[in-house]
């Protein structure tokens, strides 16, 4: 049974920093693509960043580049999202996923999903 689990959500200040794990059992972890999404309250889940299988390459979206860090320790079977100088339209529910065939920002694509972190960043 795959199973993704998220922490490290919280609540923070604006300029804050936080970072999320997710840890994933069940398969063979190295084999897949990992990525990060958010979902703000009434909004769609959007894409944040994704990172291939052997850490080589990264994703990320506009909004977060040079402020989020996407990671990932094989031998610890964890994905990591550093998230530095946060801002309040950061505040969202965050989810990693994992994908078996290549990167991508296209939600559908990925094919397990963690229960979810919050983080909520105040003004």
């Amino acid at each position: 049974q795959v199973q993704l689990v998220e922490s490290g959500g919280g609540l923070v200040q604006a300029g804050g920093s936080l970072r999320l794990s997710c840890a994933f059992s069940g398969l063979t972890f190295s084999r897949y693509i990992m990525g990060w999404f958010r979902q703000g309250l009434g909004k769609e889940r959007e894409f944040v960043a994704a990172i291939t299988w052997s850490g080589g390459s990264t994703d990320y979206v506009d909004a977060v580049k040079g402020r989020f860090t996407i990671s990932r320790d094989n031998n610890k079977n964890t994905v990591y999202l550093q998230m530095n100088s946060l801002k309040p339209e950061d505040t969202a529910a965050y989810y990693c996923a994992a994908a078996y065939l290549r990167m991508t920002r296209i939600a559908n694509e990925y094919d397990y999903w963690g229960q979810g972190t919050q983080v909520t960043v105040s003004s």
